[in-house]
């Protein structure tokens, strides 16, 4: 096993720091609390939706239907968290439920993941927009103070970086189901040769992308003070993307949470690099795509480099 394969945090880690002292140098007044405020402003509603997508690529599984999910979430919070806190909490449980019961469903039927939550995400854009028709709502009042505060040192982003790839490392790299979690995405099998219900873990492993998927639907609505039926639909590929370019494989339960979430720093501050360089917003999403691709051929090089040595 090469170094870089047993370190999956180093490639996410030296990605990040060529794309911010590039930033830096194109613009030095990014360069202090105000600035990494700017550019880092909706990188954590984005890093909590590359962890939900995060806990399904663990089990082997993929969702393309965590853009919507997220701006059912966000819908949700923007009406009813906000104009009736008790009976909005219970339908984002709800919606936390309904995660867990579609792994499962997914899992006992033996149906495709990909095929399955593409069909989803018409579902909860369809109760989004019954919910919220044209862009509106707005945020609760606690959770805009949350998402708005000022910490003394690091900017609100940062902070909140830091506590979310802290738990999630803690939870999936060091706990022990966390570590049973990975094992049904490296083989399942044994898992369940073990003495393990795979139906049970795969519903939890569903229910946890749940759970982040509504908190990044939070996270969005604090940011924007109100929500829109697709105002995270960009968050599927954002999410995916920012897994693997964390270190994370579709195959193997092979994933980083604490590179997960560099990941989705990285493409967050690549959009604003873009910006810097006065690219055509046309042009910026395929230009992030090449960053991937660099990214990711770097990896490769490195990995087949290993196996030769």
């Amino acid at each position: 096993m090469t170094f870089l394969a047993r370190h999956r945090i180093i490639l996410p880690v030296v990605s990040l720091a060529v794309l911010l002292a590039a930033t830096f140098y194109m613009q030095p007044r990014a360069m202090s609390y105000f600035g990494l405020n700017l550019l880092f402003n909706l990188a954590v509603p984005i890093a909590l939706a590359t962890i939900a997508q995060m806990m399904i690529i663990m089990v082997n599984d993929i969702d393309l239907s965590l853009g919507a999910f997220v701006s059912l979430a966000a819908c949700v919070t923007a009406t009813f968290l906000n104009d009736a806190p008790m009976l909005g909490l219970l339908i984002l449980l709800a919606l936390v439920l309904s995660y867990a019961v579609l792994g499962a469903v997914i899992h006992a039927l033996e149906l495709p993941a990909i095929v399955v939550t593409l069909g989803m995400s018409f579902v909860w854009g369809g109760i989004a927009l019954f919910i919220l028709p044209s862009p509106g709502g707005a945020a609760p009042g606690w959770l805009r103070t949350l998402m708005t505060v000022k910490p003394p040192f690091a900017p609100m982003a940062v902070v909140a970086a830091v506590i979310i790839a802290a738990v999630t490392h803690l939870l999936i790299m060091r706990s022990g189901i966390g570590t049973v979690l990975r094992g049904v995405g490296g083989n399942a099998r044994s898992v369940a040769r073990a003495g393990w219900s795979v139906i049970r873990l795969k519903a939890l492993a569903y229910g946890l992308a749940g759970l982040f998927g509504v908190l990044a639907g939070m996270a969005l609505v604090g940011l924007a003070t109100s929500a829109d039926a697709n105002i995270a639909l960009r968050y599927t590929l954002l999410s995916i993307a920012g897994v693997i370019l964390g270190g994370g494989e579709f195959t193997g339960g092979k994933v980083s949470p604490t590179g997960a979430v560099i990941g989705a720093f990285t493409l967050t501050l690549a959009a604003s690099f873009l910006s810097f360089m006065r690219l055509s917003p046309d042009w910026q999403i395929g230009a992030q795509g090449a960053i991937l691709i660099l990214v990711l051929t770097a990896r490769l090089i490195f990995r087949q480099k290993g196996s030769e040595a």
